[in-house]
């Protein structure tokens, strides 16, 4: 049976009451803690709104933890925190590790879970319409737009299936996370073995003796000029529209010119390109005679530092003279297909979002999504109209 037809059975003959969050019980927040009680190290991780859910903000010593933990507002373990500005909405599970929260920011509903349990609600929170927000530039949720909020409340045993359901797909797709993060570090571990050499193990040689630069065949267009279509117009980091035309139609290599990105590396400054496409100023095109030599060049430029071939600090460039200098080892074609063929398994399976763990991930999230709609959309009780 299908989750829908047995959650259907389940269902059958009961009826769904909704509530407003204020009846379920008392909203609730932290005590402020100033600026000047917090510290860069301490006893106790402090989060304020930015760092909801990831690493702390600051840190509280331990006597002061303990006497706002006894006299004020404290979450139990299991209920669910909810941001409530900036990005309205997002929600953690309260661990119940020692841990304080910034003050009207980060609010809660106290449940004892008598009636509905915070894992539901927890669940619930991800499909509710935070517009009833207010404010102007920087929107918030006050106290009395959450007590207002109604949400269906099923019989316990109900909740507890539903959440079962959802936990199944949840933990399934933190399973494939694990994963790919498992994967993403053989990747690095194996393409770093495979592209060091010893020296006088292979020739070294200059990029600009491997590959041919294209670069005074592009040609920039600014956005008002461009003609919308379906070629790829490509930047330093990867595409920024379409075109109707091109210049360039093949297999190609682009490396950024400029950016931040050089310094930062958030994305692969080399990247693959093929077919008809067009290309700004802003990254180098470079041809190569094989498969083999243009995608080994990828890996091992997008493997190395690249900080002493880039000038400028507030507008970081690799000129064409620096990036024709680098040195790249130069292995037989044998073995840089050898090379190519171990590290382009392992690059399909962490980042094609075709037939890779990303992929897989993004389909799981779909399906949870799915379901967690279907489940959690039970019929709005009727609005009875007065004369």
């Amino acid at each position: 049976m299908s989750h829908l037809g047995y959650m259907e059975k389940l269902l059958d003959g009961v009826e769904v009451e909704w509530e407003a969050l204020g009846d379920i019980g008392k909203v609730s927040m932290c005590k402020r803690v100033l600026k000047h009680q917090t510290s860069s190290k301490g006893d106790v991780p402090f989060y304020k709104i930015g760092t909801f859910g990831k690493e702390p903000d600051a840190y509280i010593t331990r006597e002061l933890f303990e006497e706002y933990k006894t006299k004020y507002s404290y979450p139990q373990a299991g209920e669910v925190l909810i941001s409530a500005s900036g990005t309205i909405g997002r929600t953690v599970i309260f661990d119940g590790q020692d841990s304080y929260f910034q003050d009207s920011n980060i609010v809660w509903i106290e449940n004892n879970e008598s009636e509905i349990l915070n894992k539901y609600l927890y669940y619930f929170y991800q499909i509710v319409n935070w517009n009833v927000a207010e404010g102007g530039t920087i929107k918030r949720l006050y106290n009395d737009n959450l007590r207002k909020i109604k949400v269906p409340i099923p019989p316990l045993n109900v909740q507890a299936e539903i959440v079962r359901i959802l936990d199944t797909f949840t933990e399934l797709t933190a399973e494939l996370t694990a994963e790919l993060t498992a994967r993403q570090q053989q990747y690095a571990y194996y393409r770093d073995e495979l592209l060091t050499f010893e020296e006088g193990d292979v020739e070294w040689m200059p990029l600009g003796d491997i590959a041919e630069n294209l670069d005074s065949k592009r040609k920039p267009i600014t956005s008002s000029l461009r003609e919308p279509g379906d070629i790829p117009y490509y930047g330093a980091s990867g595409i920024v529209d379409y075109v109707k035309d091109y210049i360039f139609d093949g297999d190609y290599l682009l490396v950024s010119e400029d950016g931040a990105n050089l310094i930062a590396r958030n994305t692969p400054i080399a990247f693959s390109i093929s077919g008809k496409n067009w290309v700004n100023n802003h990254a180098h095109v470079l041809k190569f005679e094989t498969y083999a030599e243009r995608k080994y060049v990828e890996y091992y430029l997008n493997s190395i530092d690249l900080t002493p071939y880039i000038s400028g600090a507030a507008q970081p460039k690799l000129n064409q003279k620096n990036l024709n200098s680098i040195k790249i080892p130069n292995p037989s074609l044998e073995e840089k297909k050898r090379i190519v063929s171990i590290l382009d398994k392992f690059d399909t399976l962490t980042t094609s979002l075709t037939e890779g763990l990303p992929r897989e991930i993004e389909l799981r999230q779909q399906q949870y999504e799915y379901y967690r709609d279907l489940l959690l959309s039970f019929p709005k009780p009727e609005v009875v109209a007065h004369d």
